[in-house]
């Protein structure tokens, strides 16, 4: 069975308009598993139905953790079922969404499958995720212009705004790192696992439509903040001391630059880097190299 996740953060009226989609569009048997991220919002319980099950994280624990929740409820219903990953402010169009379980059961070894996303507006959004360890770069690129007729294509990673999970390829619940508050969690998660020797791709096959930003853009601070912190801890997972240095003062310059024009985002980003430089090893290691002899400075 098709199993769809989706994280409410006061975004009853966009996940309504998902189910609604995923109604007209999935004529085989699923369920829609609601994790609310925001307790206070009531009003997201008028879509609980026999098909859609609300669970409650009790505060805003982020994306991550709350796709875990939402991850850890459907495998112990069923450990071999598909988790389809999914945002709130997407919509699924009119193909034949019954394909779904025909694809993973054609490419069994497959255990994260991303789909292509576009914009309303008919713009490509997503296509395939690319990574250069040694250049710090993440990289979207269409991956599939050339191999169309293929199920999928391989690839580093692939968005969680829309990613499939086949479960009977986990031994156990596979779960985003929870330090991801948001940004770079599905990066994260498809790296992790491919180091395991999980396949990941990205398939012509399944398409939607994604607003992008709909939801993170009326909490401007919060985004950049977010944003920097979990960019600085992949670089530091993933790549060259030397890129996350460079990563790490071009960051700080930037916000320096972004004080006088654009305040919001400086705030946003200086709050990140104070967040990553609080908690990274790395980083306290670097400062405590620097403490003069016989101080009793703290850096934590």
């Amino acid at each position: 069975m098709l199993y769809f996740v989706t994280v409410n953060y006061y975004s009853t009226e966009l996940i309504e308009q998902l189910i609604q989609s995923i109604e007209d569009s999935y004529t085989l048997k699923y369920q829609v598993i609601i994790v609310n991220n925001s307790p206070k919002d009531g009003s997201i319980y008028q879509l609980e139905c026999e098909s859609t099950v609300i669970l409650e994280s009790g505060e805003n624990v982020g994306f991550g953790a709350g796709c875990n929740l939402g991850l850890d409820w459907v495998y112990q219903q069923d450990s071999q079922g598909i988790v389809w990953l999914i945002n709130p402010d997407t919509l699924l169009g009119s193909e034949g969404w019954e394909k779904v379980p025909n694809l993973f059961a054609a490419n069994p070894e497959v255990s994260i499958l991303g789909t292509i996303v576009y914009e309303p507006t008919g713009t490509l959004w997503f296509a395939g995720g690319v990574f250069i360890p040694s250049q710090g770069a993440i990289l979207e690129k269409n991956l599939l212009s050339v191999k169309t007729d293929a199920d999928y294509v391989p690839c580093d990673w692939v968005t969680g705004c829309s990613l499939l999970i086949n479960l009977g390829q986990f031994s156990e619940c596979p779960t985003f790192d929870p330090d991801y508050f948001l940004y770079y969690e599905d990066f994260d998660f498809c790296r992790r696992y491919a180091a395991q020797g999980h396949i990941i791709g990205v398939t012509p096959k399944l398409s939607l439509i994604h607003s992008p930003s709909s939801i993170t853009d009326t909490q401007v601070k919060d985004k950049f903040k977010h944003s920097t912190y979990s960019y600085l801890k992949t670089m530091e997972k993933y790549s060259p001391k030397r890129v996350l240095i460079g990563r790490l003062f071009r960051l700080i310059v930037h916000a320096l630059i972004l004080s006088c024009v654009k305040p919001e985002i400086a705030r946003g980003k200086f709050a990140g880097l104070a967040h990553y430089c609080q908690r990274s090893p790395l980083v306290k290691a670097l400062l405590s190299n620097l403490k003069p002899r016989g101080s009793d400075v703290y850096f934590g």
